[in-house]
């Protein structure tokens, strides 16, 4: 049986070093630092105005609201996540 041709290899040659580029992630702006506190300020707000109006038997927060105050806690805790879509 033949023998098959003997390729010979190139010789191994590291590729040309590639230098990092740096990405600027506007940190240095100290823009959008409100966020987190916001966001953790409406969902505590929502979730004390929900807690207070059912220890005081809808008496607490708006007495006027009644039921509705469940929908405005709920509004708080939903103005949260709105917020935190803002986080980056």
């Amino acid at each position: 049986m033949p023998k098959s041709r003997i390729r010979k290899k190139d010789d191994f040659s590291p590729p040309p070093e590639k230098k990092a580029t740096q990405i600027d992630l506007g940190r240095g702006s100290g823009g959008r630092r409100w966020v987190a506190p916001l966001m953790l300020a409406m969902f505590g707000i929502g979730l004390a105005w929900i807690v207070v109006f059912y220890v005081t038997d809808s008496s607490l927060p708006i007495d006027a609201l009644g039921n509705w105050n469940i929908v405005v806690g709920f509004g708080f805790i939903a103005t949260g996540f709105v917020v935190s879509t803002q986080w980056k």
